[in-house]
């Protein structure tokens, strides 16, 4: 359907930005019953917020430079978004070599201790020391490396936690809208005028509109600060330094379920993960920008550091020449340019202009605090009338998440057995991508072929169809980098096959034809 706006329409909320901040403001404004809008001038989750390590974590390194309150914060929340999304977050179990060369074991042994007991852990295993020789995980490592920690954590499917916020907000009834460039903003009186312009095929609103809101949130991320500048007060203007952190992707280094947090010369860490079954994912880097669109992927020094970290512990090298995939986001930390980057705190900082028509504007953050972002954001609008309404998303399960006591491989068993015709692997992808919507993509099969085309393995017309008519999906490149990974399987031919099919069903405007 086409989405019509027209100045009649007041909105209590307009959220700029359609990352994982932006997404869940919209969700927890709208499961308030305020009326909401949100705009993403990409894809929803196009930027930095699907260019992620892939962790719901405490930040343990974050200890050293003393930020022990977002520590606390991101660990209690570490439980509460497990506990909500089991389908797309699960524990994860992390191998830390000890290098006496860069920090002292009791150091290390301290750090965990302090993050085992900073916020409760109902859910996940506390640390323990190992012997990396006796370990399934130690047989990679370099001979030198004989004593680690193993500690807890949490992997998450970071576009996707973006998606089913989105979902979320619009069932609660948020008008939601992708492709979709906010272009002007102007105060009247107790109201904002909102200029929207749908700037490319795909978007579900035509042309320029103009509505009203209330209130509005500036969530654009590394874009916030060319907003901001226009409405607040040049002295409550937040530092920030816009950095860029890169990922390489290689062929599967082990065979172990662990994780790997390697120690590096500079300070920082690297982590070195399995990934989507026959990869390693390795990241992150730090690497200052001067502008957003500065550069938006990784650079050759960036590939030669990550590759050098592994290097020091791994047995077999990895080279720039092993690297079949790369990613690269831009974060935005709250600090000023004089500092390391690696020292600057990951906490968010809120800027709020309180005019009768009031603005927030969020600066930095971290994908595992994002739903306690919100909560403060809608605080700083609790005078608005109607806007002080209970919060809830504590105990609010995403889409999907409804999997019980399951964890999400016991899910994808039980989906195994109700579809006794689906493969495992194809089980499994549904369980952890889907969770309990994964009925609405198989509910009308009796066998594999009932699920229609297949694109590439384990990428069928029906789900393609589901993302397409539920999660905004509008081309080739939404479905297979950000909806799902498969991209990282397919080929050109497949990938054009999948070009042909959604072109075929969408017209420009991204409705969907004969769905």
């Amino acid at each position: 359907m086409t989405i019509e706006l027209d100045e009649q329409d007041i909105f209590d909320l307009v959220v700029i930005g359609g990352g994982i901040n932006g997404a869940g403001i919209a969700r927890d404004a709208s499961g308030r019953g305020l009326k909401v809008l949100l705009c993403e001038k990409d894809d929803f989750a196009g930027h930095t917020s699907s260019a992620s390590t892939k962790l719901i974590h405490g930040g343990l390194r974050y200890l050293e430079n003393y930020h022990f309150g977002l520590v606390r914060h991101s660990l209690r929340e570490r439980e509460i978004l497990l506990r909500n999304s089991p389908h797309i977050i699960w524990p994860l179990r992390f191998i830390l070599p000890h290098d006496r060369s860069l920090r002292p074991k009791w150091l290390i042994r301290a750090g965990l201790f302090i993050y085992d007991s900073l916020a409760p852990m109902h859910q996940l295993e506390k640390s323990s020391q190992v012997r990396l020789q006796q370990h399934v995980a130690g047989g990679v490592l370099k001979s030198q490396y004989q004593h680690g920690f193993l500690y807890s954590d949490c992997w998450v499917q970071d576009s996707r936690l973006v998606i089913l916020n989105v979902v979320a907000a619009e069932a609660f009834g948020a008008c939601v809208l992708n492709r979709t460039r906010c272009i002007d903003l102007k105060r009247e009186e107790n109201y904002w005028w909102v200029t929207l312009d749908r700037h490319g095929d795909g978007s579900m609103l035509k042309g320029i509109s103009q509505i009203r809101a209330r209130a509005v949130v500036n969530a654009t991320g590394a874009w916030v600060g060319s907003m901001a500048g226009d409405f607040h007060q040049e002295d409550s203007q937040q530092q920030v330094q816009l950095v860029r952190g890169s990922h390489i992707v290689v062929r599967k280094l082990f065979d172990h379920p662990y994780a790997f947090v390697f120690q590096t010369i500079d300070r920082r860490v690297v982590f070195c993960i399995p990934y989507e079954r026959d990869f390693t994912l390795i990241g992150t880097t730090e690497t200052g920008l001067g502008r957003p669109d500065d550069e938006d992927g990784i650079s050759d020094p960036e590939i030669e550091y990550l590759c050098r970290v592994v290097n020091r512990y791994l047995a077999v090298a990895v080279n720039p020449d092993d690297v079949v995939w790369t990613f690269s986001g831009v974060r935005t930390l709250c600090g000023d340019d004089e500092t390391e980057a690696s020292r600057l705190s990951r906490d968010y900082t809120l800027r709020y202009d309180d005019a009768l028509a009031p603005i927030v504007s969020v600066f930095g953050g971290k994908i595992t605090t994002y739903r306690l972002l919100a909560e403060d954001v809608l605080d700083h609008f609790r005078d608005l009338d109607g806007f002080n309404r209970p919060k809830w998303t504590h105990d609010g399960i995403l889409p999907g998440g409804d999997i019980g006591s399951n964890d999400v491989r016991e899910y994808a068993s039980l989906l195994s057995m109700q579809y006794s015709w689906i493969t495992p692997d194809l089980a499994s992808h549904y369980a952890c991508h889907y969770g309990t919507n994964s009925h609405r993509i198989l509910a009308n099969s009796t066998k594999l072929g009932d699920l229609g085309q297949e694109f590439s393995p384990n990428l069928f017309q029906a789900e393609v169809d589901y993302l397409i008519k539920h999660e905004y999906a509008n081309f080739a490149e939404d479905i297979i980098w950000r909806r799902t990974r498969h991209g990282i399987r397919m080929n050109r031919d497949q990938i054009s096959g999948l070009r042909r099919y959604m072109d075929s069903v969408l017209d420009f405007s991204g409705n969907s034809g004969g769905m």
